[in-house]
């Protein structure tokens, strides 16, 4: 998560920035990293929440984990994974190989391109934000100190 955030939002949106002056070349370029990414970032979040779930099996059976610290926080991380998941859904949805292929051949007018354009920013953003919050619920988690 944190190599997506980094490499997404701080290095290479500012670099298309300089690189590619044009908006609608900009949102294609962005498109098409995003669906190669997620051919990994998919995968491997799926993986992060299987071994999670493996890691974690001994507490889970414990009900009166829910009525301590750690498993509350524990539960408030769930429900952000949850919630990333459900963006990711809403922004593969938005983001399709039919939207990228009416913009490769310039069937998307100027409204709905800034309209798509804005979705995607702020999908990104919201997934950068709850991705923090997850990342910073599991080193709450691992620090050992609740």
């Amino acid at each position: 998560m944190g190599g997506s955030i980094f490499f997404g939002h701080i290095v290479l949106a500012p670099a298309l920035w300089s690189i590619v002056p044009d908006t609608e070349n900009r949102l294609l370029i962005m498109i098409k990293f995003g669906r190669r990414f997620n051919i990994i970032a998919f995968p491997s979040f799926i993986i992060l929440i299987l071994t999670g779930i493996y890691n974690s099996r001994a507490l889970l059976t414990n009900w009166n984990l829910w009525e301590t610290q750690y498993g509350q926080i524990l539960l408030v991380k769930i429900i952000f994974v949850i919630a990333i998941i459900a963006t990711y859904i809403f922004h593969v949805r938005i983001v399709n190989k039919e939207t990228e292929e009416k913009l490769k051949v310039g069937k998307v007018g100027e409204c709905e391109r800034t309209f798509l354009r804005s979705r995607i920013i702020t999908l990104g953003r919201m997934t950068v934000i709850l991705s923090v919050i997850v990342l910073f619920l599991a080193s709450l988690l691992n620090s050992g100190r609740i």
